[in-house]
């Protein structure tokens, strides 16, 4: 069963009837939302006839309650279904996170980010896959199996994040709870071809999953939202951010003709990293160009930041690879001297992104050197997923940009980056691509 409609146009047109509805059109024993076929394994552990439930009682509160109004300022996700990436506490659900010793955890109580979203209204249907730990991008496990991508079942889903990239782009959930400290919101959104925001660190709270960063790993992990549809980005990180929603600028009106846009289609290049497909630099290509005729003479150019290669591959003899993968010290194990000249140089590329970006300015930058690959295939270039965590390294916020379809049926996508607390304007940019590009498309066959 699908859910097409974005969580903004429902929610600003309160049909919050969403659940009961669908359940009273399905055949009778047909579980709602369910796997059309197993062997996708997104949803791993369902809470169809709790969510049933809280539906009616929405229901009522909308037949009883006061108007729209005002229950659109207390509950401003009122009747929108959720996902969650299994790593997140979510009351009564498992919390394995994919590791075969805690296959008999369950939660006890709601993560900080799936406390606020339930108490904004939100309609939690249950947890999705994740790679073991969250420690790769293939999101295959030994406690639930393997998650395939909906737009070819040989193909990965992404990670850490997979299930819920997975059950987004085959339209079973409307927003999902994603982590990221290496990627795990982005290439799950790219190989899947739906929007995935990583914050500007520090605005959401991380707590409530497992396993927790520890050490210098709390500054790269990220919690962040995950949908099909640009425009509920924004509101949804408003929930999650809380408190921390101030930082932001997310009431500033954004001026596209005001923004100056940098373009980078590659990392500066490194035999440890595939080097980007074809089809995918076109996609930027014709990215750019829109923004070329969208500023005119009047706007500030699309333009390389060859400078920024060039630091990139002559400051030092690491490459961008070494760099995010020993700053989130999980492939790299270097002697403590190492490690901090590694840290340093992650603070001077930070303090050099920062000054770049300013106030004004969006990187386009490759999601992932290929499409979404083959089962197993990323242990053949662990490294590429350096594309996605030197943003992690930096602090910057990130919205992955779904570009539409390739020659081979599979999501092409971009990267957006600004400075920090600057997520408004990738999350304004990625509205503009979205009409421009199309968005996400439902796979063939879900």
């Amino acid at each position: 069963m699908s859910l097409p409609a974005s969580a903004t146009t429902r929610q600003s047109h309160f049909p919050h009837k969403l659940l009961p509805h669908l359940g009273s059109t399905r055949p009778a024993g047909t579980p709602l939302l369910s796997d059309p076929a197993p062997e996708h394994r997104r949803v791993l552990c369902c809470r169809f006839e709790e969510a049933l439930q809280e539906a009616r009682q929405v229901d009522k509160l909308l037949s009883e309650g006061p108007g729209d109004d005002c229950l659109e300022e207390k509950f401003p996700l009122l009747g929108v279904p959720i996902t969650v990436k299994e790593a997140f506490s979510l009351y009564g659900m498992p919390n394995t996170s994919g590791l075969v010793n805690r296959r008999n955890v369950i939660a006890t109580s709601d993560a900080t980010v799936v406390s606020r979203l339930k108490q904004a209204g939100a309609i939690p249907l249950g947890v999705t896959n994740c790679s073991e730990l969250c420690m790769w991008y293939e999101s295959s496990n030994r406690v639930y199996g393997r998650t395939n991508n909906p737009y070819d079942l040989q193909r990965i889903v992404g990670g850490s994040s997979g299930g819920e990239g997975s059950v987004l782009a085959a339209a079973c959930s409307v927003v999902g709870v994603g982590s990221d400290i290496g990627g795990s919101i982005r290439m799950p959104a790219f190989f899947n071809g739906v929007f995935g925001h990583k914050p500007t660190t520090g605005v959401v709270p991380n707590d409530g999953q497992f396993p927790n960063a520890h050490g210098v790993r709390t500054s790269y992990l990220c919690t962040g939202p995950l949908c099909r549809y640009a425009e509920d980005l924004e509101p949804v990180l408003r929930v999650m951010a809380g408190p921390g929603v101030s930082k932001l600028k997310l009431n500033e009106k954004v001026s596209l003709e005001k923004i100056k846009f940098h373009c980078m289609d590659h990392d500066g290049g490194s035999i440890f990293v595939s080097p980007v497909d074809k089809e995918i630099l076109q996609a930027q290509k014709k990215e750019a160009q829109r923004f070329t005729d969208l500023l005119g003479d009047h706007g500030k150019p699309v333009w390389p930041l060859w400078e920024l290669m060039k630091w990139l591959v002559g400051m030092s003899s690491h490459t961008l690879p070494a760099i995010a993968l020993g700053l989130t010290e999980k492939l790299v194990n270097l002697n403590p001297s190492g490690k901090a000249k590694l840290v340093s140089m992650g603070k001077s590329l930070q303090e050099e992104m920062e000054a770049l970006l300013g106030p004004d300015g969006v990187l386009l930058y490759p999601s992932h050197p290929t499409i979404a690959p083959k089962h197993h295939s990323p242990i053949c270039m662990p490294f590429n997923f350096a594309y996605t965590a030197i943003f992690n390294v930096l602090g910057l916020p990130v919205t992955q940009c779904p570009l539409g379809l390739g020659s081979e049926g599979l999501p092409l996508g971009i990267q957006l980056v600004a400075a920090s607390y600057n997520d408004h304007l990738t999350l304004a940019v990625a509205r503009y691509l979205e009409k421009a590009f199309g968005g996400w498309v439902l796979p063939g066959e879900v």
